[in-house]
């Protein structure tokens, strides 16, 4: 496919991400804020300092960048750091973890005319793209201006690379114009390679380097008082849609009339819909964001609360990682291992293949295909704490042996950027 026609298809899907942020707004009125910032114009004043600019679409994006963000503040204090996002969440995101030492703003549409001005703008020395973020008009763009474009903690699933391989030579073209890639595993690169890419470096992955907020343990000990000490705590985190319903069948089953259930969906927007479901199915639960009691006739938590991820893995015994019971791809099980937790995935995780295989093969994590085998797993954990305590311990080793792709990306880009 010739960009000019990639272009022309974008042209006239345009009205349609328009009707979408419409649609999303509805549940989330906070895609309505910033809208001409989609499109390349923005309020702020150009940036007195040279800029480094990170590209980080939604939330998993941005809490992976943060140790990255972290070593370019220190190593380029001169420099500003902008992060640009796709969502409201990441963009929230990064104000929580970074709050006014870096620059935040909403990347544009792929069009030619909003990609110069997004670049004229802030006319970064450097540009790096988060996982795989293939973008052809703002790759273009950057390589006509001189600007270097890096793509790290690349990722490229099976059906992924299916996709970019129908656009033939236009993802050819794109991959060859970057100016650098870091991916995560070697089958990340040799995929990419095959689409194009002249050149793959192997990083790993960026998220084994976010370390727990230092609050996470004591917060994490004040739920579980909170919970109550004496109660086993089965925790599913970053719950999608459709999950929540299969993850409460499951605990039906679970043959411990003790067990409270932690539920965190992974989209704040959602908090109301899980909220209604436990509602019609006479669930007794009680919202985080509430502060009142937990009795011991509560069922279920309902985790309404953003960057607490870390305390809630803490504060329960056994983890499920939503986004892998359905075909969605998995969530990160990284952060539940960093917390020397069990986990449990699904079948479904493509989205972290290499890490969830790992888990697996170093005992910290177990794979259950339906709710059923979801239940028989909770069931037989909470009863043998001692395999707890092994696939915990399991969980770390393996978290800190594949820390340090923050320092090769570094490295990576340092011949780069412009002085």
């Amino acid at each position: 496919m010739p960009r000019w026609i990639y272009t022309t298809l974008l042209c006239l899907l345009l009205p349609l991400a328009l009707l979408k942020l419409l649609w999303r707004a509805i549940r989330q009125p906070e895609y309505l804020q910033h809208i001409p910032e989609r499109f390349g114009f923005y309020a702020a004043p150009k940036p007195q300092s040279p800029v480094i600019w990170l590209h980080a679409v939604s939330v998993g994006e941005t809490r992976a960048a943060a140790p990255l963000v972290e070593q370019l503040r220190h190593r380029y204090p001169h420099h500003r750091i902008l992060l640009t996002h796709a969502t409201p969440t990441g963009r929230a995101t990064g104000e929580q973890l970074f709050g006014d030492g870096v620059s935040r703003v909403y990347l544009p549409y792929d069009l030619p005319g909003a990609m110069s001005r997004f670049l004229q703008h802030f006319q970064p020395r450097i540009g790096l793209l988060m996982e795989t973020e293939l973008w052809f008009n703002l790759i273009a763009a950057c390589d006509k201006q001189g600007v270097p474009l890096l793509l790290v903690n690349a990722r490229l699933s099976e059906k992924s690379a299916r996709g970019y391989a129908r656009l033939g030579e236009l993802t050819r073209e794109g991959l060859q114009r970057l100016t650098a890639i870091a991916a995560q595993t070697e089958a990340d690169a040799v995929r990419l390679q095959t689409l194009g890419a002249p050149k793959v470096d192997i990083a790993g992955n960026l998220k084994f380097d976010v370390a727990p907020p230092p609050d996470a343990l004591a917060l994490g000990a004040a739920l579980r008082q909170r919970f109550g000490a004496a109660r086993p705590v089965f925790l599913a985190a970053s719950t999608r849609e459709g999950e929540e319903a299969l993850v409460l069948d499951a605990m039906r089953t679970v043959d411990r009339g003790d067990v409270l259930t932690v539920i965190v969906p992974r989209h704040p927007q959602r908090f109301g819909e899980v909220a209604e479901l436990l509602r019609r199915r006479g669930i007794s639960f009680v919202r985080r964001s509430d502060n009142t009691p937990v009795g011991a006739k509560c069922q279920v938590i309902l985790g309404d609360s953003m960057g607490e991820m870390y305390a809630y893995f803490a504060a329960c015994d056994v983890a499920f990682i939503g986004g892998s019971l359905l075909p969605y791809g998995g969530q990160n099980l990284i952060e539940a291992c960093a917390m020397g937790k069990p986990a449990l995935v699904g079948p479904h995780t493509f989205n972290f293949e290499q890490a969830a295989m790992q888990a697996v093969a170093y005992g910290a994590a177990r794979r259950v295909n339906t709710p059923a085998e979801l239940a028989a797993a909770i069931s037989t954990l909470l009863d043998d704490p001692a395999t707890m305590q092994r696939m915990g311990e399991a969980g770390t080793k393996f978290w800190s042996e594949n820390r340090g792709s923050t320092d090769r990306v570094i490295a990576l880009l340092a011949g780069h950027i412009r002085p």
